[in-house]
């Protein structure tokens, strides 16, 4: 279920992009004034604004400018100011989209499908890139790790050399495997892998990498 929230104070317009958007996925939810959209947003985050510019009690682009110190939400601006110093404006203060009044609804529609798409592609790639395993929360989207609560710092050799263990769990990836695409064309030595999974084992506090001798490593499941 898409939640999305429209900002716009002519209340014709606002009623027509409500119908046009409507659907069995779409929870809808409309504001003429940037009070009415506050109180909305406080009391749950949509997933999509659609934000006119001009309003009773408010400017939209200091709005997106509010909103962008909380949140990622997408935003597609609407508005009649079709100067090309506005559109790059709101671009740069965060908005993923910008359609000029008047406009067509289905072309917005599309438009709207679009930027949620993207949104929910995104949401896809960063938890299928989340790995938690006992006290440790392994985020390879965002490169940031934790164990325990507390961050951890990798080297971008160790966070690369992580990523393709913990990929790969259950299965041995070999020795040379391992140096060719971490390393790649740099010339280095059994020693230097040996090294960097030393420090992964001491920074991660993990006995989840194991040594497969003369092959390479692996990395396990959480021991029970």
């Amino acid at each position: 279920m898409n939640r999305i929230l429209i900002i716009e104070d002519d209340p014709t317009l606002n009623e027509g992009i409500a119908m046009t958007l409507e659907g069995p996925d779409v929870h809808l939810q409309r504001a003429e004034t940037l009070k009415q959209a506050r109180e909305i947003i406080k009391a749950q985050l949509p997933d999509l604004i659609l934000l006119d510019v001009n309003l009773p009690d408010g400017n939209g682009f200091e709005f997106c400018k509010e909103l962008r110190r909380q949140t990622d939400l997408p935003i597609i601006f609407l508005t009649a100011n079709d100067m090309e110093l506005d559109i790059v404006r709101g671009l740069e203060l965060g908005g993923d989209d910008y359609i000029t009044k008047p406009f067509s609804l289905m072309i917005l529609r599309a438009r709207v499908n679009s930027v949620l798409r993207r949104r929910g592609d995104k949401q896809t790639a960063e938890q299928s890139a989340l790995f938690r395993s006992g006290g440790l929360n392994l985020d390879f989207y965002n490169m940031n790790f934790s164990r325990d609560g507390q961050p951890v710092i990798l080297s971008r050799t160790e966070q690369k050399l992580l990523k393709l263990l913990v990929v790969n769990q259950g299965q041995v990836l070999s020795k040379e495997l391992l140096l060719d695409r971490v390393w790649g064309t740099e010339y280095v030595d059994d020693h230097a892998l040996t090294v960097t999974i030393k420090r992964l084992r001491d920074k991660l506090g993990t006995r989840q990498i194991k040594s497969i001798y003369g092959i390479g490593y692996r990395w396990e499941q959480e021991d029970e």
